[in-house]
């Protein structure tokens, strides 16, 4: 069965829509294209085809199933194999996946730190992070032993006669000067100063320290005194110490030196806090700052108008100050 405009024998390979754009085709009859005209060749006559005018269809009654134009085909272009779902393709397997391959690859063990999950062991971390410690500490300990053996080698080598503490063991042949001791200051026993007024030697009064317990007695009255006159080494300030006794009560004399009294008096108060009367218990000690000379002093303790003088004087010395 035929319809109009789609028969006749021609397959569509003989039909040119752009015929009319080549010579040939205009030799035909092709004309650009027009209403009813298809691609610009005349129209058909309806029920028949025109003689030597190419047909506007290129469709083709063919029989179902039958026409295979278009279509390509299976055995050409078989696209890749189908890739199920978490199954790859052999191409892109993972190696273990062929025989023989590689076995695959396992994650780390569980921790088996006796928690029950509840973390890493952080006993063990931290004992582990002392060791490292100690151990840094005692390579840094050698290290230092080791260097300062190699310098005392070093030291040695460059002066064979050197022991490793820096002496010689040789004697030197100049030797240096020993160094001289200090030039000690004078002390004395009160009782053996010139004395003056009323003051005189006693013996009555246990706990002094001069020479066969004497001391200076008698010394409550104005004009009592002890002169003393020791000889130092260098002009400058001393410590004019005295020992004492007083009966619990302040006392206090008056210095004079090399003729000039001084401002203050020598201060022989109660620092002992002993007991009021008792004589024995009443020896301490107690010191003024004077200027000498260099060379002979003459040191005078008095008792003058206004001062305190009921003390017994048992010893005099000198001290840098």
């Amino acid at each position: 069965m035929t319809t109009p405009g789609n028969n006749g024998a021609n397959t569509p390979e003989d039909d040119d829509p752009f015929g009319y754009l080549y010579e040939d085709g205009q030799a035909s009859g092709a004309t650009p294209p027009r209403t009813g005209g298809g691609y610009g060749y005349p129209g058909p006559t309806v029920g028949h085809q025109q003689p030597g005018v190419p047909r506007t269809s290129y469709n083709q009654v063919r029989t179902v199933g039958e026409r295979q134009y278009g279509q390509i085909p299976q055995q050409q272009y078989q696209g890749p194999p189908q890739q199920q779902y978490g199954q790859p393709t052999a191409q892109y397997a993972a190696p273990e996946t062929y025989p023989g391959g590689a076995p695959p690859r396992q994650g780390p063990p569980p921790q088996q730190n006796g928690g029950g999950g509840r973390g890493p062991n952080t006993k063990g971390l931290l004992i582990g992070a002392v060791a490292v410690v100690a151990a840094v500490v005692i390579g840094i300990a050698v290290a230092l032993a080791s260097n300062s053996g190699d310098k005392d080698k070093k030291d040695n080598t460059a002066n064979p006669g050197a022991t490793t503490s820096g002496q010689p063991t040789q004697p030197s042949t100049n030797p240096s000067p020993s160094a001289s001791a200090p030039a000690s200051l004078p002390k004395d026993d009160a009782a053996t100063l010139t004395l003056g007024g009323s003051a005189q030697v006693g013996t009555n009064v246990p706990g002094a320290q001069g020479t066969g317990g004497a001391f200076v007695g008698n010394f409550n009255s104005v004009g009592a005194s002890v002169t003393w006159k020791p000889n130092v080494p260098k002009a400058g300030s001393y410590k004019l110490n005295l020992r004492f006794g007083i009966p619990g009560t302040d006392a206090n004399a008056t210095i004079t030196i090399n003729g000039k009294p001084e401002s203050r008096p020598m201060n022989m108060k109660n620092f002992a806090h002993s007991p009021a009367g008792d004589w024995a218990k009443g020896w301490q000690s107690t010191y003024a700052l004077v200027q000498l000379d260099k060379g002979a002093n003459e040191i005078k303790l008095s008792c003058e108008q206004g001062n305190q003088c009921n003390a017994n004087l048992d010893q005099v010395w000198l001290t840098p100050a």
